[in-house]
């Protein structure tokens, strides 16, 4: 007779399951309380209440990818930069609730006051991107170029899709943050200042940029691996390039490929296919347009009645627009579907959970970054206010 074991979860399955912490990833994975259930049919008046009880010490951030049930109840909806300014623009605000993810929670709470709470609903909803780049390599990148004698020539240039730690690296070293919207401009500003870039962490931005804006050569680019040895390149890579950059990529936009490209236009004839620069370089040269999340929004907008368009982004959006849209025919280019699994783990259960803590006095995931990294961030974050100005 064999004796039964209770077998014992181990921390990476508590992880998995929303039940532990791993304090050296950007997300933490606590939500103590209990959740209302999703299938409750009296969520949506309950946020309705909870909002309304909290009136102006209350403002809901939403970013396009969150789902419709969530981008109802939010006071204004963008992209992650566009957010962190409109929460600075509202100090009134007692309470800023940020349905997006965890780095762009942390680029509000620098760029809001003191007295300000930010607060993320479920603090798992992280970004893969930014995870890919951690503060400690980083600065063994940085140590390497060092030691190749290149890093007193080389700007950094940091995407805001990244955590505040990096951020503050980046304002340690004279860089800037950037936007998929002005990063051909922050490019300019870094080679007028150094020879090269350091171009974290999404290497497809970089390059998109690099080469189809600036007019360089893909020969002109490298990419650090932060898992090898100096990043798996020679001294005289290093030496020799001019976009050093890190490797990183949207598991969202990374999923798209050429061979999408071609098949929507077998599948939807004259159809223009809009892609997002964190799209990769094949997928950018076989597309007709490439933007940023505002301008797919503004050009299938402004686009005529009867257009028909393959959208290249996150499905929630692209779901949106064609809703708003019924005169244009919008797919998306991908045949396999794919949301942003961590921008979606922000729900309506999650929202009401916030909202009605805050009724009741309680502030639950409160998102603060320590003065240090907030003030050299905010120095990275200037610089980029200062180029979109």
């Amino acid at each position: 007779m064999t004796s039964q074991v209770d077998p014992q979860p181990t921390p990476l399955a508590l992880l998995l399951l929303g039940r532990g912490a791993d304090a050296s990833s950007e997300l933490g994975v606590e939500c103590p309380g209990a959740l209302p259930p999703a299938s409750d049919p009296d969520l949506v008046e309950r946020a309705e209440r909870a909002k309304a009880a909290l009136g102006d010490r209350v403002y809901i951030l939403g970013h396009h990818y969150q789902r419709d049930e969530v981008i109802a109840f939010a006071d204004v909806t963008g992209d992650s930069f566009k957010l962190a300014q409109q929460a600075a623009a509202h100090p009134e605000a007692e309470y800023i609730v940020f349905c997006g993810v965890h780095f762009m929670a942390e680029s509000a709470d620098i760029l809001t006051g003191d007295a300000q709470a930010v607060i993320l609903p479920d603090l798992a909803a992280g970004c893969s991107m930014a995870d890919m780049a951690a503060i400690e390599q980083v600065e063994q990148c940085w140590r390497d170029l060092e030691a190749a004698g290149v890093a007193d020539v080389t700007i950094p240039i940091t995407y805001m899709n990244s955590t505040a730690a990096i951020k503050a690296f980046t304002g340690r070293h004279g860089g800037s943050i950037c936007t998929s919207s002005n990063a051909k401009v922050s490019l300019e500003w870094a080679f007028a200042r150094g020879e090269k870039v350091l171009f974290m962490p999404d290497q497809h931005l970089g390059r998109n940029t690099a080469v189809r804006d600036l007019g360089m050569s893909l020969d002109d680019c490298v990419v650090y691996n932060p898992r090898r040895p100096n990043g798996g390149l020679t001294v005289e890579q290093l030496r020799d390039a001019r976009m050093i950059l890190w490797l990183g990529h949207c598991s969202v936009h990374g999923r798209f490929t050429a061979e999408c490209v071609d098949e929507v236009r077998e599948r939807v004839p004259g159809v223009s296919v809009i892609v997002h620069p964190e799209c990769s370089y094949e997928v950018v040269e076989k597309a007709d347009f490439v933007g940023s999340t505002e301008r797919i929004i503004a050009m299938i907008d402004a686009a005529p009645a009867g257009s028909k368009w393959a959208v290249g982004t996150e499905l929630n959006l692209v779901k949106r627009l064609a809703v708003r849209h019924p005169d244009k025919e919008i797919v998306y280019l991908d045949r396999t579907v794919c949301f942003c699994s961590t921008m979606n783990r922000i729900d309506l259960p999650h929202l009401v959970w916030t909202l009605e803590n805050l009724v009741a006095g309680t502030v639950i995931n409160r998102i603060e970054v320590d003065a240090d990294t907030q003030e050299w961030a905010r120095i990275a974050l200037d610089r980029m206010l200062s180029l979109t100005a």
